[in-house]
């Protein structure tokens, strides 16, 4: 009985051909009935991503690109309309900024900044979300509300705000100093004091941001790592040097990247409170970038500055991953 059976299946496959398989769904047609649902899906997929392939070439390829053509001329105010008659100088602007007092001061400023409200950002994010998820039971919601409200405020509000609580004569503080009988200093008028009252502001608005990405991280770890940790005699500062800061790497490598680009991209603080003054002390790049840009129409020399900044920012950005990462694995 199985011969028989066998030669008949034999006989069936010989009649059906080379080139077919027992299940149709395997033969040629079945695979080009896939291919040409994969086709149909494939330009489904590229007819949906069109708006958005769109509108990133023309909104954001086309002036990178144009940006950086733009950094190796003269580009001014007489170009915009006839943008084809600057000059090209080459790596001249370039060279130019490395001798330009304000650039060089605009970059110290900025680097001051980030180094500055960097670490605090991170440092007290890290400590109110500890408190937040361990040492606060009650209106625990209340206070995560509160600490993050800033960060959904625009920060143009917010730079007013402060600039009116900082005031020397009206402002919060001043009536704070009176109340003692001092006299309030110009928190924003003061060379020293200018660039830290910015970076204090900075801090409290961006505080709310990394303070919900480690309360994430924390209550992401095991509890029973924890739990482990205190019965072998673990205490509260152990168990927190020991498990809880290295599985929170992860976190504390992501919100150390987005903070240090935010800071360094820093613009609205100044601009809206200080105008990059007194005597330049709180000029960031991307204000002295705007001005050489909207101000001066300098153009060409605006667009090298923001490529220094882009190298800067991936540079530091690449030393984090580097500085970071190995420790995450």
């Amino acid at each position: 009985m199985r011969t028989m059976t066998a030669k008949a299946a034999e006989s069936a496959k010989a009649q059906a051909g080379p080139g077919t398989s027992g299940s149709p769904a395997t033969g040629p047609a079945g695979r080009r009935g896939r291919g040409k649902s994969m086709g149909v899906q494939n330009l489904a997929g590229w007819l949906f991503s069109t708006p958005f392939l769109v509108l990133f070439l023309v909104f954001m390829a086309f002036p990178i690109l144009a940006t950086l053509a733009m950094s190796f001329t003269d580009f001014g105010l007489r170009n915009v309309t006839h943008p084809l008659d600057a000059n090209f100088i080459g790596f001249e602007n370039y060279v130019n900024l490395f001798s330009d007092d304000k650039f060089l001061k605009s970059l110290f400023n900025t680097a001051y900044f980030v180094v500055v409200g960097v670490p605090l950002t991170i440092f007290l994010g890290l400590v109110v979300a500890v408190l937040l998820n361990n040492g606060i039971d009650r209106a625990r919601t209340f206070f995560r509300v509160g600490f993050y409200a800033p960060v959904v405020t625009t920060i143009v509000a917010v730079a007013v705000v402060w600039r009116f609580v900082l005031d020397p004569s009206d402002g919060l503080v001043a009536g704070l100093f009176s109340e003692v009988g001092l006299t309030s200093p110009d928190f924003l008028g003061s060379e020293t004091l200018a660039m830290p009252s910015m970076i204090a502001m900075a801090v409290w608005r961006n505080l709310g941001t990394v303070m919900v990405l480690f309360i994430a991280g924390l209550q992401a770890i095991p509890t029973e790592v924890r739990e482990a940790a205190r019965l072998d005699g673990a205490g509260a500062w152990q168990e927190f040097k020991g498990i809880t800061v290295p599985l929170l790497r992860p976190t504390l490598l992501y919100a150390t990247v987005i903070t240090t680009i935010g800071y360094l991209n820093v613009f609205e603080e100044p601009f809206v409170m200080t105008q990059g003054g007194p005597s330049d002390s709180t000029l960031t790049v991307s204000l002295n970038m705007y001005r050489e840009g909207f101000n001066f129409f300098h153009m060409g020399y605006a667009s090298a500055m923001a490529y220094v900044l882009f190298v800067v920012i991936m540079g530091i950005t690449v030393l984090q991953l580097r500085l970071l990462k190995d420790n995450t694995k």
